[in-house]
């Protein structure tokens, strides 16, 4: 009987120390939130009048390889709205975006080889894959804050122009 209950105290003292135990494991999150890189600048410009009037300058991260125009803005939690992102591709042809894993709403700007806006998807939504094409070819894309073009009033025609 005294071996039995000796037994039944260390099975319990032991279950006790492992069931107790407190997780000493580092819970913090070793990812690195992606931060702006300011890589040039790019100004808007109204064309309603025959010498274009300036809209706004902005500083420009530029997405011109595989890996950074398939992630874009992604991961990230804000943009100033003193910037934004430009996309550029070789060649113009019709573009479509999403906003798969952007924390946060967006106005994409499709732009043409000759630096004129093609079309706008306004207030793009956080998180949403549905398609947002463009309306016709363009070469560039640029990404800024929602409610940006609005605020602007940028429309189809204006034009762009951006240093590196």
């Amino acid at each position: 009987m005294r071996k039995s209950i000796s037994i039944l105290v260390i099975a319990c003292v032991t279950l006790s120390i492992f069931s107790c135990k407190t997780d000493t494991k580092n819970t913090k999150n070793l990812v690195k939130e992606v931060t702006f890189t300011k890589e040039g600048e790019l100004s808007l410009f109204d064309s309603k009048d025959s010498i274009p009037s300036s809209i706004t300058t902005l500083d420009i991260e530029i997405a011109d390889d595989d890996y950074q125009i398939q992630t874009g803005l992604m991961y990230r939690k804000s943009m100033q709205n003193n910037q934004g992102m430009l996309f550029v591709f070789s060649k113009e042809a019709p573009r479509s975006f999403y906003m798969k894993n952007t924390e946060f709403a967006l106005d994409i700007i499709f732009i043409d080889s000759k630096n004129k806006v093609v079309s706008i998807q306004k207030n793009a939504q956080p998180f949403n894959e549905s398609s947002l094409p463009s309306e016709g070819p363009a070469q560039y894309v640029l990404e800024v804050n929602a409610g940006l073009t609005n605020t602007w009033n940028l429309k189809s025609g204006d034009s762009i122009s951006f240093t590196r």
